[in-house]
């Protein structure tokens, strides 16, 4: 495609500029407001409309959808035994390539080695070249949350005067803005007001807050985060031992709070088992990695070449992933840990898992809506990659429960020959029990290793409830559906509260 040729990773090649007194990148301050919030709204959906969640389904994939329902229902009615056992067939084909890739996690895991800290020849050499690195902070009602941020930041180890920090709030939201009033601000942070408008979604304050940022790179990082403080040394050793083709560099995603409550818990498993073993298992293999939303680095061109952040897709950041290897650009696992605030309860887990299925189906759509000029632009591996990974994922989370009620109804009608593989549809049906059964062993080991390995052992007896955490994915995936055709850019805010944590106490990765 047209794009993908004028930035490919030769004309895409990042400047290091010297700080200080190196390229301001950042647009100028007094660009009118409105051109600055039209730009960050509008932008992609002028340039590359068939990239933009503005829009919805196309024709083929509407008529698709409604051909396979009509299907579906008529086989139920007149070959129920046949339709159930495609539909395992169906089901266990998604569960088999995702428990591929956990195993292949696995091997990451166990090979993987702690990073050695930085000798001091190493900053010495880095220090005389530092380029200009922009910190976006979105913040949305996180006045409660301020202060730790705040002392988070400035505890980062890179110069402050080849740093600026943008702490990004809506203009609507006076209690988050006199939160940070209220603090002494030091003179590389500053405050970004974005003028009311839809969507109001995170990407749009990113966009705009962009726009005026000064940076050769650029990372994202959420109201309750607590970086490493070398991890902006980190990722810039990263950028520079690779070639001009490494796009980002995702930092590992952790939780402060693991031992809270039940959902505590599985979301600590799961973030661990994600960006410790799978985000690496992906690049490695170099398949599209849908980015976590923070602490993903990048030099800033491949952002901008990239389209930045789609403001109508909830889940912006595994949308930027695809579109990152569409490019031809690549993503990297960044050995270095941002802490985070996982949710304590129902309502907040299940609102911002629901967010990010419907941002994942949303990125899905958008990407499928030309399924031979997305195979162009990935190649075949990467194009099967994204089937497993978004469309496997996808299917799995909303299929899950239908292997519980297709085996009850075959039990309840008391046909015990299924018990015997008698014939290729028994095969069929007993493979779909299998791939279930090894979806779950898989994902118990991986995230019993995973945590282990963090010096979190006392969380391995948690992942026996893998099942259990599994069913409520699966709700959230139904009420991401519904959302997806009632509400597709509504943001469900996830609530953060203030912490009493001490960044160096968590567990580093154990060797």
């Amino acid at each position: 495609m047209d794009w993908q040729r004028e930035h490919s990773a030769e004309a895409i090649r990042q400047d290091v500029s010297q700080c200080p007194g190196g390229t301001d990148t950042g647009r100028p301050d007094a660009e009118p407001e409105l051109q600055r919030l039209d730009h960050a709204v509008n932008h992609l959906r002028r340039t590359r409309p068939e990239l933009s969640s503005a829009y919805s389904v196309v024709g083929w994939q509407a008529a698709t959808l409604v051909v396979l329902t009509v299907a579906l229902v008529i086989g139920a009615a007149v070959m129920p035994s046949v339709t159930h056992t495609v539909v395992f067939a169906t089901m266990a084909l998604s569960f088999f390539c995702i428990v591929a890739i956990r195993i292949l996690a696995i091997a990451t895991l166990l090979s993987v080695r702690a990073p050695a800290p930085e000798s001091p020849n190493e900053k010495s050499g880095l220090d005389e070249v530092f380029p200009r690195y922009a910190i976006l902070v979105p913040l949305y009602k996180e006045a409660e949350v301020v202060p730790a941020l705040i002392e988070a930041l400035s505890a980062l180890d890179y110069p402050t005067d080849c740093l600026e920090i943008s702490l990004i709030v809506e203009r609507e939201d006076r209690t988050t803005r006199m939160a940070l009033e209220a603090q002494v601000l030091p003179t590389h942070m500053r405050i970004v007001e974005v003028p009311e408008g839809q969507p109001r979604t995170k990407p749009r304050a990113l966009n705009y807050a962009l726009a005026s940022a000064r940076g050769d790179y650029v990372v994202v990082y959420d109201a309750e985060d607590m970086p490493e403080p070398d991890q902006l040394r980190r990722a810039l050793k990263a950028f520079r031992s690779a070639g001009p083709e490494l796009g980002c560099v995702q930092a590992c995603l952790n939780t402060y709070n693991p031992e809270e409550t039940f959902f505590t818990r599985q979301f600590t498993i799961e973030y661990t088992a994600l960006f410790d073993a799978i985000v690496p298992t992906l690049a490695r293999l170099d398949l599209p990695v849908p980015l976590g939303g923070t602490s993903n680095h990048f030099p800033r061109r491949i952002l901008e070449t990239s389209g930045g952040w789609d403001p109508f897709n909830v889940t912006e950041d595994a949308d930027l992933g695809i579109r990152l290897a569409r490019q031809g650009a690549r993503v990297a696992g960044l050995a270095s840990t941002t802490w985070e605030e996982a949710p304590e309860t129902f309502r907040i887990w299940l609102g911002q898992r629901t967010r990010w299925l419907k941002g994942w189906m949303q990125t899905y759509i958008v990407h499928m809506r030309e399924p031979t000029r997305l195979l162009r632009d990935l190649g075949l591996k990467r194009f099967a990659g994204l089937q497993v990974l978004m469309g496997g994922m996808i299917l799995s989370c909303l299929v899950h429960p239908w292997f519980y009620v297709v085996l009850g109804a075959s039990l309840l009608s008391g046909r015990s020959d299924l018990l015997v593989p008698s014939d290729e549809w028994h095969v069929l049906y007993w493979a779909g029990l299998f791939n279930l059964f090894a979806g779950y062993v898989s994902a118990i080991a991986l995230g019993a290793i995973a945590v282990a390995r963090r010096g979190r052992p006392e969380l391995a007896i948690s992942v026996l409830a893998v099942p259990i955490y599994w069913l409520l994915i699966s709700w959230a995936a139904y009420r991401a559906l519904w959302e997806l055709v009632s509400a597709p850019h509504h943001w469900e805010k996830t609530q953060h509260h203030a912490r009493n944590v001490v960044a160096n106490s968590n567990p580093p990765l154990v060797t």
